[in-house]
């Protein structure tokens, strides 16, 4: 079993794939990551030896920030837009979408489940 950077990597998976488990790797960066090894990109992960997964291992480790210390800086990021008060800041604040989504039909991931309000009642004379 292929471990790197703390992650698993599954066995049955392409290289290229199967880098892309660990966070902050996606498929272009797999692939330099790979061209620089100068292993193929259609070899499987159980197929890499020792050598390559020392050299994978290195150039992401020189390389690529993956892992806890691209989470920490991601959540540094929004500490910052938050501390600041921008419109961004305010929306991670409110649990709302960031990126200028619409509110009024969609956006159920970021609002939560719905929360029923009551009508008022009409007085009565």
């Amino acid at each position: 079993m292929a471990r790197i950077a703390g992650i698993d990597l599954p066995k049955n998976k392409r290289g290229e794939v199967g880098l892309t488990y660990i966070f902050g790797v996606g498929r272009s960066t797999a692939r330099k990551i790979l061209t620089e090894a100068g292993i193929s990109y259609d070899t499987k992960v159980s197929e890499w030896n020792d050598d390559q997964l020392g050299k994978i291992r290195t150039l992401i480790g020189d390389k690529v920030k993956v892992e806890g210390a691209l989470r920490s800086e991601v959540q540094l990021h929004i500490k910052r837009l938050m501390d600041i008060g921008s419109y961004r800041g305010i929306r991670h604040r409110l649990g709302l979408p960031v990126r200028g989504q619409t509110t009024k039909n969609n956006s159920r991931t970021r609002k939560g489940k719905r929360k029923t309000v009551a009508n008022k009642k009409k007085v009565t004379k």
